[in-house]
């Protein structure tokens, strides 16, 4: 059986796990077109464990038009990938599998311009297949049908095991009797300004509780100059570290703080540090600008807390709240942690398998 083309800009390490059960179970080809990450993750050290291609996006065209494949999987990011793909699937008569991730279109010029050529593939793709349901319900109301979800996934077994050592910064704030942990680069729309505000207007400070920024930069950030320093008030700032560090961070802390807030140009899709810290037993706050509670994993008093999107008293109270209740994180994070098995790398490739199972080219059997 011909294998599917999946197009899509980079393969970062934390989804080619998912990307080899679905080579495991349906055969892919992946195309892979470069241009911006604006979901970061570092790349995949290594030979990629599945057939792909580095092309130029004008390639696309081409290579999905050529017959080699049964199907293929469009993106929606990039300015001429998704329509070179759909093209040259639409030339060699086999089905489109349009995979998405907005639940806001970007309000800017150019998103503008591309917003009418968008809405036509959600219409015109065979399959559509999203991040979760909050995706979804966007897609239909734009015209999108035979709908699936592919639940957004990490190496649970990896971020589930003992870490090897404690954190290894000196800095570390291990005098204080609970730790909370935000992990996000220095973005305006990931919302460690509102954190920071929360934190200061809590009171929290050790020894009672920290604050761990992680990704936000050790030296020279705008904030150090305001809060006093790296330390002051109970806030650590760290660079952006590796996996295996970071699961030691996890592991570490009581607490994830996921504040992302709605921007012009971004709406968090998802929120990959939610699965993580899961499976770490963290119990979580998130906004609910975050795509994990929309998309349903993290559940407002059952395995976090759900705030506002930029509401930093809200937020204070929801921190104030966990640090002083330590049964209340334990029952959220145990919680959380069964929870977050069932967004599994088996369950996304599962929901691209359902959707080609829809059009007749999967070769699982439903």
């Amino acid at each position: 059986m011909k294998p599917v083309l999946f197009v899509t800009g980079h393969a970062p390490a934390y989804r080619v796990g998912a990307l080899a059960r679905l080579n495991e179970r349906e055969g892919i080809e992946l195309a892979l077109f470069g241009g911006r990450s604006k979901h970061g993750g570092s790349d995949f050290a290594g030979e990629l464990p599945f057939p792909y291609r580095h092309v130029r996006p004008h390639e696309l065209y081409r290579l999905a038009a050529g017959g080699r494949y049964r199907a293929v999987v469009c993106p929606t990011g990039g300015r001429l990938a998704p329509l070179a793909s759909w093209a040259g699937a639409r030339r060699a008569r086999v089905p489109v599998i349009l995979w998405a991730s907005l639940w806001a279109h970007p309000r800017t010029l150019a998103h503008a311009l591309s917003y009418v050529a968008l809405r036509r593939l959600y219409r015109s793709a065979d399959a559509v297949v999203t991040y979760g349901p909050h995706v979804s319900a966007y897609v239909s109301a734009r015209g999108a049908r035979n709908v699936h979800v592919a639940p957004q996934s990490v190496d649970n077994d990896f971020w589930r095991s003992p870490p090897p050592a404690p954190p290894s910064d000196e800095r570390w704030p291990s005098e204080a009797a609970m730790r909370f942990l935000f992990v996000a680069r220095p973005s305006p729309e990931k919302g460690a300004q509102v954190l920071l505000e929360a934190w200061r207007a809590s009171g929290l400070e050790p020894p009672a509780a920290a604050l761990v920024l992680v990704g936000a930069g050790s030296d020279h950030h705008p904030a150090q100059a305001r809060d006093g320093g790296n330390g002051a008030g109970g806030v650590l700032r760290l660079d952006a570290v590796g996996a295996v560090e970071l699961r030691s961070v996890y592991r570490a802390c009581d607490v994830l703080v996921v504040p992302s807030i709605p921007t012009r140009t971004f709406r968090e899709p998802w929120g990959l540090v939610v699965n993580e810290a899961m499976n770490s037993g963290l119990a979580v706050i998130a906004s609910d600008a975050v795509g994990a509670v929309a998309g349903g994993l993290v559940r407002d008093g059952e395995n976090g807390l759900v705030v506002p999107a930029g509401d930093s008293l809200a937020l204070a109270g929801a921190l104030t709240r966990l640090a002083r209740d330590a049964s209340l994180r334990a029952r959220m994070g145990a919680v959380g942690a069964t929870d977050v098995e069932r967004f599994s790398h088996d369950a996304w490739a599962e929901g691209f398998s359902r959707a080609l199972s829809t059009v007749g080219v999967s070769r699982e059997r439903w």
